[in-house]
């Protein structure tokens, strides 16, 4: 290249002089830290580690003491790492070649999700060619000088065989400790802050990783563990949160696809749906605000990385409660659609717009004209008299099945901060089948008669869904009322009286 001369014209190209290597500061890590990742997000990025990993079981576990929270594990059984592939993928800008259909995108997630959260990430991976090995990051040490530690390879296997129901031949294990958030804890409120915690997660999980959960051979479950005595204390199995898993649509001749061409993309498919208005389905209620629902679910290798919103194309409004449209991102890298880092919203270019302009669907119709089918649904509906409305109950707690949790939730609404009515096994007199704890809100239920449920099984958290539902149907109001009257307690007696007599005569056959 000759000299640079100094000119008067604009230099369409930058003069240089040579170059320079200059390694990212030890206080890169402090960024990563601070990516403003959510809770759920930062589990969620780690669940993805697992898909593309080949897992078909992945377990999030929250392990407390009697008096506070410890740690959090994310255990699955992937393919596992050795200790080049672990080495990379703890490497701060670490080099690793994604497939095409990966949900990795940037190299990033494992270590910004983690440290966004916990002062300590530990991976232990093994294969089914190499032993369990670990890596460690401290927050304080990696923003001195990144430096990891190396996990000792006895603790190592030690860890892996506290999970073998899991991790058997291969698999990996996350775990997080300090983490920030459970720090904050005061004594007496775990049960609070895991219930409101596991919710949350629960939702987020079964919405943006539905399409990978309704399918038969990957599950996710999340426990919460006594690091002592190694008893599971609650078990949630996630199950699918379909944004779209309404029974009839909103308006005949839906759901309809339109095609958009976009500049740089090619042609772009949208499957534009109308919900049935009033929905009380937790899929349409239950996943967040009805104004930040609306608009697109965009999904990128069938992970849903934008859960509504209008993407500058038009505001939010209560009208356009009833509009969701789906839209799978091109697998083509492009200039138009770009996924964030936290994979929690696409942003496009003003090509997209256009596109949507020109949208069209198989008759001709245009896209505007379903959004105003969107809106004339809404307001029709909202012209009619005004539906029954079912009394609202206080939400239901530990030891009902997700499903059937997720069911009362969809048919029942619920009463807002209010604790959930739980069920425990526990040592009653043989005379009575249940007794209510209205100070605990617990619904104890007699061990004598637990093998009536079971059919011989072992009995689990979550059994003897029958009779614990109709149960919760049965004594919700009881639980509502500051004070229990006489007819209250004389039905108690009855149903205890009922019950009693149908298991010991099931007991005798």
């Amino acid at each position: 290249m000759p000299p640079y001369q100094p000119s008067a014209d604009w230099q369409y190209e930058i003069p240089t002089t040579g170059s320079k290597r200059l390694p990212p500061a030890a206080r890169y890590v402090e960024s990563l830290a601070h990516q403003g990742y959510g809770f759920e997000a930062a589990i969620a990025d780690l669940v993805d580690n697992s898909i593309d990993a080949g897992a078909r079981n992945v377990v999030i576990s929250f392990l407390r003491d009697e008096e506070r929270l410890v740690s959090l594990l994310v255990v699955d059984d992937g393919c596992g790492m050795n200790d080049e592939t672990l080495d990379t993928a703890m490497t701060v800008g670490g080099r690793q070649e994604y497939d095409e259909n990966a949900l990795g995108h940037f190299g990033a997630g494992l270590k910004a999700a983690s440290l966004s959260h916990a002062d300590s990430l530990t991976v232990i991976s093994r294969t089914k060619r190499s032993p369990s090995t670990g890596r460690r990051w401290l927050t304080a040490r990696a923003q001195a000088d990144f430096t990891c530690d190396i996990v000792d390879p006895r603790y190592c296997q030690e860890l892996v065989d506290r999970y073998d129901g899991v991790v058997e031949w291969h698999g990996t294990i996350v775990r997080w400790d300090r983490v920030r958030a459970f720090e904050t804890v005061t004594t007496g409120q775990a049960d609070r802050f895991l219930n409101d915690a596991i919710e949350k997660l629960e939702t987020h999980l079964g919405l943006h990783l539905h399409r990978f959960l309704s399918a038969d051979d990957f599950n996710i479950d999340i426990v919460v563990e006594d690091v002592t005595t190694k008893e599971e204390l609650d078990h949630r199995g996630v199950e699918p949160i379909d944004p779209f898993g309404y029974r009839v649509p909103g308006r005949p001749g839906y759901p309809r696809t339109y095609t958009a061409p976009v500049e740089g993309v090619g042609d772009v498919s949208l499957t534009a749906h109308i919900w049935p208005p009033k929905s009380p389905l937790v899929s349409f209620r239950g996943i967040g605000p009805l104004a930040e629902r609306q608009g697109f679910y965009i999904y990128r290798n069938n992970r849903l990385v934008q859960a509504g919103g209008w993407n500058g194309t038009r505001s939010s409004e209560s009208h356009l409660a009833l509009a969701r449209i789906t839209i799978d991102l091109p697998a083509e890298a492009n200039d138009v659609f770009s996924l964030t880092v936290k994979k929690d919203g696409v942003t496009v270019t003003p090509a997209f717009a256009r596109g949507l302009e020109q949208a069209t669907d198989a008759t001709g119709g245009s896209f505007a004209s379903y959004v105003q089918e969107a809106l004339t649904t809404y307001r029709e509906a909202a012209k009619r008299a005004t539906e029954p409305q079912r009394k609202a109950v206080l939400p239901a707690g530990k030891g009902l099945d997700p499903r059937l949790k997720r069911t009362l939730r969809d048919e029942l609404p619920e009463l807002e901060g209010e604790d959930p009515i739980t069920f425990r096994w526990d040592a009653l007199p043989s005379d009575v089948f249940f007794e209510l704890d209205r100070d605990e809100r617990v619904i104890k239920l007699n061990k004598e008669y637990r093998q009536v449920f079971n059919g011989g099984r072992r009995g689990g958290l979550n059994d003897a869904p029958v009779v614990k539902s109709m149960l919760y149907l049965m004594v919700n109001e009881i639980f509502q009322k500051e004070r229990v009257r006489a007819v209250h307690t004389d039905n108690v007696a009855l149903w205890n009286n009922v019950l009693v007599t149908a298991a010991r005569c099931e007991l005798a056959r």
